[in-house]
This record gives structure tokens, sequence and C-alpha cells, in this order.
């Protein structure tokens, strides 16, 4: 799911469903000034949180309508270059911190910090620095993931004996790892013993503790980012010689292939729903993701599941968080209708259907009581994941260009994990240096 939501602010993605329909696809009208085009990227129920807020919205500005035009990730991004570059284009639409670099600097892009200069104290901070580039914010944040928690199988977790509120993980200190020693009482094989105990089967396991993978949002950034590590910095990627960095990866694939208490990368390279399925089974003690997975295993969990906080690493706990913003087009011609959008899309009111159905976090601080509330209808405090980011998130300033390295940075990782890398530094260091010449050219 962070894929189609968030991307990915460091150019590699999570996991996610794409979706297959395309929804009154199209580009707006530039000279219409009584419909403003609004296109996302998403699912019918999300379209559908967006049309009951434009109903008010309308009701209350009945000069404007707002049409909301979907379009499927997969062709997303070349659809937009495509318009955009021909003087067309929706008059707001979603962007996502790997690809709004490049629109912010080429000029297709409003600055809401000129714009509505009095709503960006209103909107979650992560993500208006997320999105501000040159002292500008270059779009309205309209969804965050928050922080990364561990969902863990409750009893699963109790027959283990573990407490999983204050567990610690340090790649230079073994003494001072909590982490791991609970991994291995929570992996179990076939003949129930544990992989903590003598005669442990690693190949026949039943029960695995945990979902190391590569999964950067997910997982491995927050590795990165609990380690004192960076993954980019001032517009290139890092993380083959920040020392930090490579500790991180080096502990996270250790999981995998040393430790074995976490599923083969042969299950989890290209299927990113192996974990979460695995999780919903039986089959996985504890689960690092998102909130953007919170409807999924409510829905599909037999048992009783609940929420903890990531692991401390050296620096603390550093989540990988992201967002989406709606952007306008600045090319639009419409200004008027859309700056009236654009600030109702700021509001409390006009975001607070994004919430209410308990699929995503809204980004305007003051609509985010209703994501709250629906979770609290269920036993469930979400509040965890807006709370995640306290003590700090991941850098991530944007690579421009990231995505013509996506392909091979992902290749890269999946080969490490899968353990084909006869040595993790080295072979960072090589996909970081490749990356970098392929953006930088």
């Amino acid at each position: 799911m962070a894929r189609r939501y968030f991307g990915r602010a460091v150019g590699i993605f999570g996991a996610l469903t794409l979706i297959a329909g395309l929804t009154s696809c199209g580009s707006g009208d530039a000279g219409d000034t009584g419909t403003v085009t609004f296109r996302i990227w998403s699912d019918d129920a999300v379209a559908a949180a967006y049309e009951a807020s434009f109903e008010e919205f309308t009701k209350q500005n009945p000069d404007i309508t707002v049409q909301v035009n979907q379009v499927p990730w997969v062709n997303y991004w070349d659809k937009l270059r495509a318009d955009l570059s021909g003087g067309g284009g929706d008059d707001i639409f979603w962007v996502n911190a790997p690809n709004f670099s490049n629109y912010a600097d080429n000029g297709s892009l409003v600055d809401i910090s000129e714009t509505l200069p009095d709503a960006v104290s209103g909107f979650e901070e992560t993500a208006v620095q997320q999105y501000t580039r040159n002292d500008s914010l270059w779009g309205v944040p309209q969804l965050i993931d928050g922080g990364k928690a561990l969902y863990y199988n409750k009893k699963l977790v109790a027959d283990a004996g573990v407490d999983l509120e204050n567990l610690t993980w340090d790649p230079a200190n073994v003494a001072a790892d909590t982490f791991l020693p609970a991994l291995r009482k929570l992996t179990v094989d076939s003949a129930g013993r544990t992989a903590d105990q003598p005669g442990f089967d690693a190949s026949q396991v039943a029960q695995y503790g945990f979902n190391s993978a590569y999964d950067f949002d997910a997982i491995l950034g927050n590795f990165i980012g609990s380690n004192g590590g960076l993954y980019q910095d001032d517009g290139k990627y890092v993380f083959g010689s920040n020392q930090k960095a490579v500790e991180a990866v080096e502990y996270a694939v250790g999981l995998v292939n040393d430790s074995k208490v976490a599923p083969s990368a042969a299950d989890t390279n290209d299927n990113s729903d192996f974990s979460v399925n695995q999780f919903l089974q039986g089959k996985l003690a504890v689960l690092e993701s998102g909130a953007y997975n919170l409807a999924k295993i409510d829905e599909g969990a037999d048992f009783e599941w609940g929420l903890a906080p990531i692991p401390a690493g050296p620096a603390g706990r550093i989540p990988v968080t992201n967002s989406v913003i709606a952007a306008a087009n600045a090319k639009s011609g419409n200004d008027e209708s859309v700056q009236k959008v654009l600030a109702w899309i700021s509001s409390t009111q006009g975001s607070t259907a994004l919430g209410a159905s308990g699929s995503l976090i809204p980004a305007v601080t003051g609509a985010q009581q209703s994501y709250f509330d629906y979770w609290d209808g269920k036993g469930v405090d979400a509040s965890l994941f807006p709370k995640a980011v306290q003590e700090g998130v991941l850098k991530n300033d944007p690579v421009p260009g990231a995505q013509a390295a996506t392909a091979d940075i992902d290749s890269a990782f999946k080969d490490i994990f899968a353990g084909r890398a006869e040595s993790i530094p080295e072979a960072l260091e090589a996909a970081q240096d490749a990356a970098n010449d392929q953006v930088s050219g």
C-alpha cells in the first residue's frame, strides 16, 4: 500500500496492489472556471471521500464543481509528465516526494507559501518539511503515513514471554541488543524448537519472529534512521558511503540470512504481500509496517493483535515517514476557482472525510481526529503512528531524477537480501555510485 499512496521519498517503492481501472481520466479544461479537475491515484474509497468533501464544498460555493479523476498508478507519472509538458493537465493533482522536486524546479507548481500562507501552520510538520524546496511549500499536504509500528500476534508473543515495548538493537554492541534475542524466542521450527534452543532447524521454520526484508518504507529505512544513518543527502545517494547506513543494512540482512528469524528473500523480494499474509495466517509473530496496513489487518486477522513501538537503535526510534500533496497546476488558467479548492482541502472541514473511513491519516492536523475516532471505535489506538515520529524521522532530501535509478537500486538491494553479494559494503557502494551517475547523467 505504501507504493500507491506515498511512493518513496528516496526513490525505492514499498508494497501496494496497483489499481486496474481508470475513472473519468482526462486533462482539466483550463477555460472552464465552473469546474476544477482534481487528479489522484487511489482506490474507490479515497475517491469517494474526496467526492463527499467536494459535495459540501459545492454547497458552499455553488458556482464551482470539483471533478475527481483517477489514474492508475502504473501510468500515473508518464501521463502527468506528458500532460504538463504539453501545457495541459488537471487543475490540481497528487504528487509524492520522489517526483515533486522536478515539477517545482521547472515552474509547474503553484507556491502554496504565497497562495495560502495562513494555512501552512495547520499542516503536519513532517509533510511541510518534505515538500518545502527553496523556502517554498509546493502543494497542500493531504495524507501522511506517520511513523511505523510493530503489529504483533498477542498469543504468540505472550507464549514466548517477550515484552515488545522497550526493545533495542545495536549493530556495534551485542550486549545492548534485546531485539534479536526476542526474535529468536519468537522463531519456531516444525518441531517446536525456538531459534535460541539447541537443535533448532532453520530449514524447517513454522513461525518466523519478524519480517525483515527489502521494504524501505516499512523496515529498512527505519533501521538506517535509527542507527543515525543517511540514505541520501544533498541531492545524492549516500547509502554506500555512510557507515551507519551500511551497518543498518547489514543488520537487517543478517536477520534473514544469518539469524534466520525472518523469511527468505526468495519469498519477500518479489512478493510485497508475503509478510503481511504470513502474519494474518499466524506464521509471523511481529510485522513492522505502517498505518496503511491497519484496515487489512483489522479485517483479516482472526486472532488478537496489538501495536508496539519499533525497536530503538543507537540513535533512537527514527522511522521513515512519507506524505502526499495536492499540487496546483501553474498553467491551469483557472486560478480563482483553484485557489478556493486549495483553501478548502487545507481546512479541517475539507479534509475530515479523508480520515473518517480509517484508511489514511489526513495531513491537515485538525482533521486527524476523524481517523483516530474511527479506530478508537474498533479498540485500536492509531495515534501510535503519528507519535512514532516524535524522536525524529529519516532525512529525506529529494534526489532530482531519482526515478531513473529506481530499478537498478531495487535490483541491487534484492541481490543483497538474497545473499548474492560477496560483500555488502562493496555492493552498496557500487549501487550508490551507479545510481548517482544515472540521476546526474
